[in-house]
Formats: structure tokens, sequence, C-alpha cells
């Protein structure tokens, strides 16, 4: 089958469940998202569960791709101050261009709380992140041990649904509308320097 239109209709996956939920997801809407004939979707994913799992896997590749150009090229962000910079630039993309992508994602993770299947697929995606930001705590200098990397993530996740909700006073609220002292001030308190102590 032709790549690049199956990455089409993958992406058009991706905006339609972002936009309509789970229940807008249909092989019609896709096929209208991506203007390309009709059932042209249900040839390439013929069930609406093989449709959801390759919105999974179009997810992972967009997200693994953001990480590694925001990393940069060799073992990561080399300093405290680099690891920040990249964490408030996976932020950004949240709250941005990602904004499609993450909701899809928690589309997904909805629909897995009925699907075990999905809940299998999903499951190695989201584990992926507490080794992925150990590594960059370990490039970065700093503590990276397993505890680091739970503390880090967790803090992560949970300032992704603030970001994409938006609500102003929410945000000010997580100090999410400065995200650069945000992901500092998360460092300081994951991997706290010898001057600083956690309250």
């Amino acid at each position: 089958m032709n790549q690049d239109r199956r990455d089409r209709l993958r992406d058009a996956a991706i905006t339609v469940l972002s936009e309509a939920g789970g229940r807008g997801l249909t092989h019609r809407a896709v096929d209208a998202a991506a203007d390309v004939p009709p059932g042209t979707a249900k040839n390439y994913f013929p069930t609406r569960d093989a449709l959801l799992r390759a919105v999974a896997g179009r997810c992972l590749e967009q997200y693994r791709a953001l990480a590694d150009r925001l990393a940069g090229p060799g073992p990561g962000p080399a300093d405290r101050a680099a690891l920040a910079a990249v964490l408030a630039g996976l932020l950004r993309d949240t709250a941005g261009a990602g904004r499609p992508r993450m909701v899809a994602y928690l589309e997904l993770q909805t629909e897995a709380t009925r699907r075990p299947w999905l809940a299998e697929l999903l499951d190695p995606i989201a584990t992926a992140d507490f080794a992925a930001f150990g590594h960059l705590l370990g490039a970065a200098g700093l503590p990276a041990g397993p505890q680091h990397a739970r503390a880090l993530t967790l803090a992560l996740h949970g300032a992704v649904l603030h970001l994409l909700a938006g609500a102003p006073a929410t945000l000010a609220a997580a100090g999410l509308d400065d995200l650069d002292a945000f992901t500092r001030g998360v460092l300081d308190r994951v991997c706290p320097g010898p001057h600083e102590e956690t309250p």
C-alpha cells in the first residue's frame, strides 16, 4: 500500500479523534479529513480497532520525532539549564502544534479503559516516558534513579491536562503561564542542587 497515503490517513485520524472524540472517529470522517475518496480509510484500516491502532502508532512516531529533535544530537542535554529548555519545548508543543496529537492520545487512553488490547498497546508507550526522562536526567548530570524519573514524568504528565484545557487562572496557579520557570522549578524539586532543599 502507498505509505504516503497511509500516513495521510493516520494524520487525518488524529485530527478527527482530537476534534470529534472517540465517537466521531469513523472511516467516513477520516476520508473526509484526508480529502480522499470514500472507502479509502476502510481499505487501509478495515475495522475501527485497526483505525485506533493506527492512531496510536502515529502518535508515538510524532512524539518520538519531536523528543529527538528537541534533545538534539548526541546523548542529550548536557546540563540542568539545557534539560529545562528541552522540557519547556515539549510542553510548548503540547499547547501548540502537538495539541491534536496529545488530545488524540488522551482519547485513546479513555478508549483503553474499555478495550484491554488498546491498554496493552499504550502501556509501552507511556512506560517509555519514564525511561526517556530518566535518560535525559542522567545526560544532564542530574540524579537519574527510578524515583527521580517517576517524579519528573508524573509532574510533566500532570501539566499536560492543564495546558490542553488552557484555562488562564489554572495555568497561572500551576505556574504554567511561564513554562521556562515551571520546568526549572520542577527540576529543582526533583533534583535539588547543593544549596537547595525540598520543603
